[in-house]
């Protein structure tokens, strides 16, 4: 009987170090690739479906489209004609002075709100809070318009349930007051509608954020003797601050391009008072059948927003680990 034994082969010289650099190089540049590759059916189909009608809009803000043009399907090229017309217009800057104005309110008083009532979820024991959260969810699961309809009775010049409930109080000069004579009281009132249907949303998203914030941080500070204010901005802050900015802009994007809460008011009324530039595009456009100018204030609005979507890219991309600064 023979005893074998297993022979040790030699495994041959490593491979070159160019080798092993290039096959790292085409291994990394995949993994780069692969998230890329990921978003193109998505990438794709944002752009059939906002792609094209946003070319469409620039070759129409180019034209002169009118319900005449319209009907017999000429195209009058006129250049850069409607957007002169819509810049040299006093009216159109005042509704843009008018928009950004009210949708600045909007987004700082719907972030005041939903950030107080978010911390004040944060605090309230577990029967307390789940009141709060239900009657926000009945809030914002309401229809716009029938949110409307029920705001136009509260604020009913005769028949309002506010000026009985004022009366009542002893102010008796609301008997018959007009919350819609004035441009300033109709903004003040479709406000509250756009708070009563947008803080619900905000105060969630931000509740979420604040859930995940250890309690043990909480007791740390209470334990140093840091007063609330002090506990918020070192504890609850860095966390909601990233929420915090993109509730921001998702709100700038929503209050900015608003249109059935105000068409459904008073139709921008009383004469144009309450006129946005959302409204004054479908006056021009669709009640005034004058489209390609009704497209150039379009193109502006889409510029203006293009304008707060690239500070929000921006604050992104600069952020650590995808996170706002």
């Amino acid at each position: 009987m023979t005893a074998t034994k297993d022979a040790l082969l030699p495994a041959g010289p490593p491979p070159p170090a160019a080798a092993r650099v290039g096959l790292a190089k085409r291994v990394g540049s995949r993994g780069q690739l692969t998230p890329y590759l990921l978003l193109l059916p998505a990438l794709a189909a944002v752009l059939v479906l906002l792609g094209w009608p946003t070319v469409q809009m620039l070759g129409i803000s180019l034209r002169k489209l009118d319900l005449r043009e319209l009907v017999t399907g000429k195209a009058i090229w006129v250049g850069l004609q409607n957007y002169t017309e819509a810049l040299t217009d006093p009216e159109f800057w005042a509704v843009t002075v008018r928009t950004v104005v009210f949708t600045a309110a909007l987004v700082a008083a719907t972030l005041l709100i939903a950030l107080l009532i978010a911390v004040l979820m944060r605090h309230l024991n577990p029967v307390v809070r789940i009141i709060v959260q239900i009657s926000l969810v009945l809030a914002w699961a309401v229809p716009v318009i029938s949110t409307t309809t029920v705001f136009q009775w509260i604020f009913d010049q005769q028949y309002g349930i506010l000026n009985k409930t004022l009366d009542k109080l002893g102010f008796h000069s609301f008997i018959g007051y007009s919350w819609f004579a004035s441009g300033t009281s109709t903004l003040v009132v479709i406000g509250l509608l756009v708070l009563w249907q947008a803080v619900p949303f905000v105060a969630f998203t931000l509740y979420a954020g604040l859930i995940g914030v250890p309690r043990e941080q909480y007791e740390a500070a209470g334990i140093d003797g840091a007063s609330p204010w002090q506990t918020f901005r070192a504890v609850t802050w860095p966390v909601i601050r990233p929420i915090l900015t993109m509730v921001t802009f998702l709100s700038l994007l929503w209050d900015f391009t608003m249109f059935a809460q105000v068409w459904a008011i008073r139709q921008g009324g009383p004469d144009g008072a309450s006129t946005t530039l959302a409204i004054l595009q479908y006056l021009k456009g669709i009640a005034g059948s004058h489209f390609g100018s009704a497209a150039a204030i379009a193109t502006i609005m889409l510029v203006l927003l293009l304008a707060v979507t690239a500070r929000y890219v921006q604050l992104l991309v600069r952020s650590k680990d995808g996170e706002l600064a």
